[in-house]
């Protein structure tokens, strides 16, 4: 219908909905297609509208600009226009009104169109559509983008932008995902109002629990809030999609520490409305041999990270380190992460070298405190995942008691964690359980052996296999050790040192079996722990040795094991010494050819730490 009185025609901007269409008003489109009964008109880039032909009053072609009325909107989304033809008009911007739809709502919305502001935490590039996970305030979801096949939709979107996205909810494989139609990156004070809206969101949501320690524990007070602050910087990983990698040392301790944040890290995933595969790379658990941060390990990691951020548009990883990363010797390592901007964070009970602080956002060890190596890392994985995810509490508070047996520990912290699941296990149960830890990781090597793991602490609600599972194995490594420790007693070489300890030295490279349970470390444990027995009440210092490595075990000989390590460095400079672990139970490693030299060295060293007196 012709008409020369109309002088507003309205543009609708792509961030527009059809909320912000009103019937009657004249608006521009695009001629998207024909068909017999008329034209289809894009009023934006999602929006689509109708010219019934009977409306049609000029010949147009695919692409041409035109006028329109608004006649109807339907109730199924419709939109009825009449073409008009206007001489004199001005195009005036419609101000949308943005509404937006948070990720969480989107279940709600199947079948609806929406639009997201989010910002962009992965992109990854399927055979057929890209994926890119989506990230506001309210959590993480999925959305695709297809061109064609395997080609790369929206180029010109990079991880970590903000973005408004308008597409279509649908379900797909049972999982809530939207259907881009598009996605455009924000830019200047748009894009600053977004984010800063989901960083206070996300940033509250992180905020862990205001929740009591399950044990009375000074030490463990005082480390509460630091403890704290590494919980909110795993779920704020949660929140924002960042892998989480997870490394620690390989003993039933180091394990008890890392499965426990592990539960509740991959329970918040759940929880935060992750699909079933979120998890699997999201977060990893990897075992490290040594106690300490190694070369090998950082650069395993590193090769993974940056695979996968180029081949999958993953952020780079927050870095935990676990019964491991307090010392000196993780200091290459963590000089490696920095370089790729790696966070890293670490709860360890070795004794810490303040240097590593520099290269950590947050670090738990209760040594900075005032306490010492009977607060085990298992003990302060218990409450930090107790602080990631409050409701694995029941599932791991058995955790810390087995970890506080594993490692010996002395402190009352260990029978008050003890008494807490003594309905459910004795210290004897957690002696097999630590036991059983031990041996089926010698076999696992570098491998998390996630489910057998949880088959030992009893985490898969299968009580039988449990208890069948750490029989068998238990029954297996006490063989296994009865063996070696046989093997190995009648090659001890016993002295007594000036300060009145006995120095026993056993050569477990020549007088153990290799390659088997257990490893020289272990050997020179229960070698030692059968010589305190002999010598009940007196000061042992016991030394397995091999080529080019020391292990130790004190009792009653009050030795500092890095102490002696930097010294031993310094004095033998051909030696190429270095080590480190708690104070009294620790390794050296040095050059073969001058293992004499070395393991003399360190004799004449323990002579002169003072002893603690009569031991029971």
């Amino acid at each position: 219908m012709p008409t020369g009185t109309e002088t507003i025609v309205y543009s609708l901007g792509d961030g527009c909905s059809i909320t912000d269409i009103v019937i009657g008003k004249t608006y521009t489109g695009t001629i998207q297609g024909f068909a017999n009964f008329g034209a289809f008109v894009y009023l934006n880039s999602s929006i689509k509208g109708l010219i019934h032909k009977s409306n049609i009053l000029v010949s147009h072609r695919e692409g041409d600009t035109v006028i329109v009325r608004v006649g109807n909107i339907r109730d199924n989304g419709n939109i009825d226009l009449e073409e008009i033809v206007i001489t004199s008009y001005r195009i005036q911007p419609v101000v949308c009104k943005r509404r937006t739809t948070k990720l969480e709502e989107l279940d709600k919305k199947v079948g609806r169109t929406v639009t997201l502001e989010c910002q962009v935490a992965q992109i990854k590039q399927t055979s057929g559509p890209t994926i890119f996970t989506l990230v506001d305030e309210s959590g993480t979801e999925n959305a695709a983008g297809f061109i064609e096949a395997g080609k790369r939709a929206f180029p010109d979107v990079n991880q970590g932008d903000t973005v408004r996205a308008t597409g279509d909810v649908m379900m797909r494989g049972g999982q809530v995902q939207v259907e881009l139609a598009r996605l455009e990156v924000l830019h200047g004070v748009e894009a600053e109002e977004v984010l800063d809206r989901i960083e206070k969101a996300i940033d509250d949501r992180a905020e862990p629990a205001d929740i009591p320690l399950l044990i009375d524990s000074n030490i463990l007070e005082q480390l509460h809030p630091e403890m704290r602050k590494i919980a909110k910087i795993i779920r704020r990983a949660v929140f924002t999609a960042q892998p989480i990698l997870l490394r620690h040392h390989a003993d039933a301790d180091g394990i008890c520490s890392a499965v426990a944040i592990e539960q509740a890290v991959v329970a918040l995933i759940n929880d935060s409305g992750g699909d079933y595969d979120t998890a699997n790379y999201l977060f990893k658990r990897a075992p490290s041999k040594a106690p300490f941060y190694e070369i090998e390990d950082i650069v395993r990691d590193l090769d993974y990270a940056t695979r996968d951020n180029i081949r999958f548009g993953q952020k780079m990883p927050l870095i935990m380190l676990t019964d491991n990363g307090s010392t000196e010797e993780d200091l290459p390592a963590m000089k490696m992460a920095k370089v790729y901007g790696i966070p890293m964070i670490v709860f360890d009970h070795h004794h810490p070298d303040k240097v590593v602080n520099q290269y950590l956002d947050a670090h738990v060890n209760p040594y900075n405190v005032g306490g010492d190596y009977g607060i085990t890392a298992g003990m302060l994985g218990t409450e930090i995942a107790r602080l990631i995810f409050p409701q694995v509490d029941n599932q791991v508070r058995h955790i810390a008691a087995i970890a506080g047996v594993a490692d010996r520990s002395e402190a009352p912290e260990r029978q008050q964690y003890l008494d807490l699941v003594a309905d459910r296990y004795t210290e004897e149960d957690c002696r097999k359980i630590a036991l059983a830890l031990d041996y089926i990781q010698f076999y696992l090597r570098f491998n998390d052996g996630k489910e057998l793991i949880k088959d030992i602490l009893n985490l898969n609600r299968d009580h039988d296999r449990f208890r069948n599972i750490v029989d068998l194995l238990v029954e297996e490594a006490e063989s296994a050790i009865s063996e070696q420790v046989m093997t190995c007693m009648t090659h001890v070489i016993d002295s007594t040192l000036p300060n009145g300890a006995h120095l026993f030295k056993i050569d477990v490279e020549i007088h153990a079996h290799k390659f088997t349970f257990p490893p020289p470390g272990k050997t020179c444990g229960e070698v030692h722990d059968r010589l305190c027995q002999q010598y009940a009440g007196e000061p042992v210092v016991t030394l397995g040795f091999g080529p080019d490595f020391v292990v130790l075990r004190s009792r009653g000989v009050l030795m500092n094991i890095p102490q002696m390590v930097r010294e031993l460095h310094e004095e033998i400079p051909g030696a190429g010494v270095n080590g480190g672990g708690h104070l009294v139970v620790g390794s050296i490693k040095f050059v073969e050819g001058m293992r004499d030299e070395v393991i003399s060295r360190l004799a004449d060293k323990i002579s002169k730490f003072p002893t603690s007196g009569y031991l029971s």
